[in-house]
This record gives structure tokens, C-alpha cells and sequence, in this order.
């Protein structure tokens, strides 16, 4: 594939006369994530913050492992990429790019890098939602946020897009309507999303048996789950249970799976230190 360069102004700018890819390596800011073949850190330029994301080569040890596994190996940032691009255009609310470059033919030597505009004053479902069992949110917000998230993922999933990493962490509150009857939310964290034309059963219970997942400890109720089961389905209670009451069973089954996995792991970590 040949070299591929969307710039916005500001970097075009930034950055001319110069090799993109170079430019961005060079880069020093706060980091946040540094791994082998990625980097993910927070950077300002001409007084607005960043976020970057550098992707090297991930080479063919990973690529293999994920094909064993049956999963599609994530080769750079091209995922992201378009899964910024389509979310934008369905109205789905999500983080900006401000620039991308992909480069390399051979798929372990990929070299790729996503540059996106700093979200601010967000809190992520995570941490809001964390101590609703002690302090539970006013009964508005409560349903807002069941109906805006349960809304993101249905579209996400209509339009052929799952999100691979759907869990509570990957949603973002702005905080200025954090007491609002109708809050608005950010996707983040779409490295790994796959587009298709569209998604099979299992890969739409994944990110609905993930949201579910993360939900378990926050004091959730069946009204909770109902509300959300009717707008993701877009059908009466009554009638998405009767049609698709297997596929609502089954993502009860596999976020309670997680959960006493993650439970498990969690009690060999305490035993190991």
C-alpha cells in the first residue's frame, strides 16, 4: 500500500518541509502508554493538547499469536483511523483526528501514527458510575445515560462497527452535563474496532456482554437493564424479549464469565504480593 498523509491545518503547518513520521517521533510529551510497538502520549502544539498514538511494525510473533487465537491482528493505526471516520459520519460522538500516516507494504513493518484532538473536562463511566451504590445519581440522569449509551452502541453496531475494548473505561462523560437529564458521551479508545458491512452475533454480544461486564459492581437494576435492552433493540421490552431473548441470555452468561475471571485474577495478584 502506499504512503498514506491526512493532515489537518494545524499540522500541515507544523510540519512543513518535513517527513511526518519523523516529525511525530520526534515528539516529547506526557506518556501514557509505551509498549513495543506503540506509544500513546499527550503533547501541545501552539497552545491546544494532543493525544498521539505511534505505531511501529508489531511483527510477525504478534500477528501470528492473533491468528492462532482467531483474531485479527491490529497492524497500526489505520483501525482508529476509520473508525473515527465512520463515527463522525453517523453521528456518534468520539474523538477527532487531526492526523494520520500509514506507510510500509510488508504487514509486521507497518509504520502508522493518529494524532487527535485533547477531549477535556471528561470523566470517564467508570469512575462516575463508581460509587452509585453508596450515592446513587438522580433518577434523570440515571435513564440518560442508560439510553445515551445504550444508543452509541446500537448505532456503533447498525452502521458495522464493534468496538473490541467496549467496556465502561471507554466512554467519556463531559462533565458540564454531568447533571443533566440528557448527557453527552465520547467513545475513545478505538484501536482495535473492525468495520464490516456486517457484524456477526457474536461480536455484538462481546461489546454488549463487555458494557454489562463493567456495570456489575455500580448497583445496576433489571429496570436499568431493560431500559437499555429496549434501546439497543429499538423494540418493546416485551418484544425484543420474545425475539431475542437467547441473545440477551447469553450476554448475561458472558459478562458474569468476565466477571469471575477477572474476580480470579484479581485474587492471585493479592496472593503474589
Amino acid at each position: 500500500m502506499a504512503e498514506i498523509i491526512d493532515l489537518a491545518p494545524e499540522f500541515a503547518e507544523a510540519w512543513r518541509g518535513r517527513d511526518p513520521f519523523e516529525a511525530v517521533a520526534e515528539i516529547e510529551g506526557e506518556v501514557f502508554r509505551k509498549v513495543k510497538s506503540r506509544r500513546t502520549f499527550r503533547f501541545e502544539l501552539n497552545g491546544k493538547g494532543y493525544f498521539a498514538k505511534v505505531h511501529h511494525g508489531v511483527g510477525y510473533r504478534e500477528i501470528i499469536k492473533n491468528l492462532l487465537r482467531f483474531k485479527r491482528p491490529v497492524l497500526g493505526a489505520e483501525n482508529e483511523y476509520n473508525a473515527l471516520l465512520l463515527l463522525h459520519q453517523v453521528g456518534v460522538d468520539t474523538m477527532t483526528s487531526r492526523a494520520y500516516g500509514r506507510r510500509g507494504k510488508n504487514p509486521a513493518k507497518i509504520e502508522s501514527f493518529l494524532v487527535t484532538s485533547e477531549l477535556k473536562n471528561m470523566t470517564s463511566l467508570e469512575d462516575f458510575c463508581r460509587d452509585w451504590p453508596q450515592n446513587p445519581p438522580k433518577f434523570a440522569l440515571r435513564i440518560g445515560l442508560t439510553m445515551r449509551l445504550a444508543s452509541m452502541v446500537k448505532t456503533m453496531h447498525d452502521t458495522g462497527m464493534n468496538h473490541r475494548d467496549c467496556y465502561l473505561c471507554h466512554f467519556l462523560l463531559d462533565n458540564a452535563t454531568a447533571e443533566s437529564a440528557n448527557p453527552h458521551l465520547y467513545v475513545i479508545d478505538l484501536h482495535r474496532a473492525e468495520i464490516r458491512d456486517r457484524i456477526p452475533r457474536r461480536y455484538r454480544l462481546k461489546d454488549v456482554a463487555g458494557i454489562y461486564f463493567s456495570s456489575l459492581d455500580i448497583g445496576l437494576t433489571k429496570r436499568d437493564c431493560f431500559r437499555f435492552m429496549k434501546c439497543y433493540s429499538g423494540k418493546s421490552l416485551r418484544q425484543t424479549l420474545r425475539e431475542n431473548g437467547n441473545f440477551w441470555r447469553s450476554v448475561e452468561r458472558a459478562a458474569k464469565s468476565l466477571y469471575r475471571k477477572e474476580e480470579s485474577r484479581n485474587k492471585r495478584r493479592c496472593i503474589q504480593r
